[in-house]
């Protein structure tokens, strides 16, 4: 049976850091892209980040680059979402998605359809 545990979320300062965890269980990473999307209230579904798991290839959306680092632990069969210079903007509920398909290219991650889902973790960032 697949599944994706999220954590790691909660309230912390504008300016300070997270680390969200996707543990996956019913399948290995290999041969999968696994991915972050964040929905704020009455927003719609953005997505943030993904990694392919035979190759660690990354993908991010603009306004996360170079703030937030996507990992993966194949033997552990996780993925990380490292959250730095945490801006209000952030504030979402934030979805591992996997996709058991992944011969494209990673941006296209954010437009499949076909995704296998968690159950989401609250980020509030927020003084």
């Amino acid at each position: 049976q697949v599944q994706l545990v999220e954590s790691g979320g909660g309230l912390v300062q504008p300016g300070g850091s997270l680390r969200l965890s996707c543990e996956v269980s019913g399948f290995t990473l290999d041969g999968y892209v696994i991915g972050w999307f964040r929905q704020a209230p009455g927003k719609p579904r953005e997505g943030v980040s993904c990694i392919r798991g035979r190759d660690g290839l990354t993908e991010y959306s603009d306004s996360v680059k170079s703030r937030f680092t996507i990992s993966r632990d194949n033997a552990k069969n996780t993925v990380y979402l490292q959250m730095n210079s945490l801006k209000p903007e952030d504030t979402a509920i934030y979805y591992c998605a996997a996709d058991y398909y992944d011969d494209y290219d990673l941006p296209f991650f954010f437009l499949r359809s076909a995704l296998r889902w968690g159950q989401g973790t609250q980020v509030t960032v927020s003084s």
